[in-house]
């Protein structure tokens, strides 16, 4: 399948050089593909670090105890795609006996400080030469194709730049941070407001937002004070900044990439974060192909270099996880075809 969607985009440029494409390749530094490798590891002990602090209010444990099914996870999300997303917080809930639903209400909010750090790095990074440049830095009118269109005197319309995504992604975390404030202090004031809104007209979906909220409330509980909000945020920027120096290290690899920014590095970030929404097992798909797009069509580089260092991207980042996490699975007899049978079986009832 991987090969048939890089096939799909090489065919499309109609002039794809595959001895280019293997000569590129084979230049690479594999030292630097190997930094690229040890910053994308230290991330992922990261995350056993601040699930640990997720946890510390209400159980105590070690980062040892939660690294492995931070690896066993993530190689299940990159070998079933999203239908392992949730594995990784079921072990946990297994290995530590504590609810799943709880663990899921952490994985949620670990999910808003991963987007918040990560809009961060994306604000700082508007603010450099190598980012306000692009041709695509901001929003344009085009006009319409459409004859009802323009008899209804719309000649225009407008097609949002980075700029504008920046500024959206920007707003969408301060709207969560603000709802999650809201949540954590009045859970069950907001369970029953939003239980009474469908009530009338759907009593089953009522419940069902009811016992999601207080789920999501008591989830919150993780964050007790300032402190641990402070410690979370670090670890969180901390864990992105490296996650961007495995892409800066991967990509200068490449002796014709070597003059990409940081900067740079953090839009190719996102366009990979953005591509990994449609992720199929195994191959992943659009993260790949949404990363070549974005070297060959938003920077410029030529279609083979392009196509070689977003598979090695690919490879590193995501799909390196996979024999260590299989490894330890086998060590701690985990299997993970059962396991993301029972977690669905567990999510359908939390459903």
């Amino acid at each position: 399948m991987l090969c048939l969607l890089i096939y799909l985009q090489v065919r499309a440029w109609k002039t794809f050089d595959w001895k280019l494409f293997w000569k590129n390749t084979e230049d690479v530094n594999w030292l630097y593909i190997l930094y690229g490798f040890a910053f994308t590891y230290i991330a992922y002990a990261l995350r056993a670090v601040r699930w640990r602090i997720f946890l510390k209010p209400v159980h105590k444990t070690t980062t040892a105890r939660l690294l492995a099914p931070q690896f066993v996870g993530f190689a299940a999300l990159a070998l079933l795609g999203r239908a392992g997303e949730m594995i990784r917080p079921y072990i946990i809930a297994k290995k530590e006996r504590l609810t799943f639903t709880s663990q899921m209400a952490v994985w949620g909010v670990e999910r808003i400080f991963d987007m918040g750090a990560f809009a961060v790095m994306l604000a700082v990074s508007l603010f450099y030469p190598s980012v306000s440049s692009l041709s695509f830095y901001p929003g344009r009118w085009e006009p319409v194709h459409r004859r009802w269109l323009e008899s209804l005197g719309v000649h225009h319309y407008f097609v949002p730049g980075l700029r504008e995504f920046a500024f959206l992604l920007i707003a969408f975390i301060v709207a969560l941070v603000v709802a999650i404030v809201v949540v954590r202090r009045s859970g069950e004031r907001v369970a029953g407001f939003l239980h009474d809104r469908f009530a009338r007209f759907a009593p089953k979906l009522a419940h069902h937002v009811r016992d999601k909220v207080l789920s999501f409330s008591h989830g919150l509980e993780t964050i007790q004070d300032v402190t641990s909000a402070l410690q979370l945020t670090a670890v969180s920027v901390f864990m992105w900044v490296l996650i961007m120096f495995a892409y800066y290290a991967i990509t200068h690899a490449y002796p014709e990439l070597q003059g990409m920014s940081l900067a740079r590095e953090v839009v190719l970030m996102g366009s990979s974060m953005v591509g990994s929404m449609l992720q199929l097992p195994a191959v992943g798909g659009g993260s790949q192909l949404a990363t070549i797009g974005m070297l060959s069509g938003g920077f410029h580089v030529e279609h083979e270099l392009a196509v070689s260092c977003g598979m090695m991207l690919w490879a590193i980042t995501f799909m390196s996880v996979i024999p260590t996490g299989l490894a330890i699975a086998r060590h701690e007899h985990v299997s993970i075809r059962a396991v993301a049978e029972a977690e669905e079986k567990a999510a359908a009832l939390v459903e």
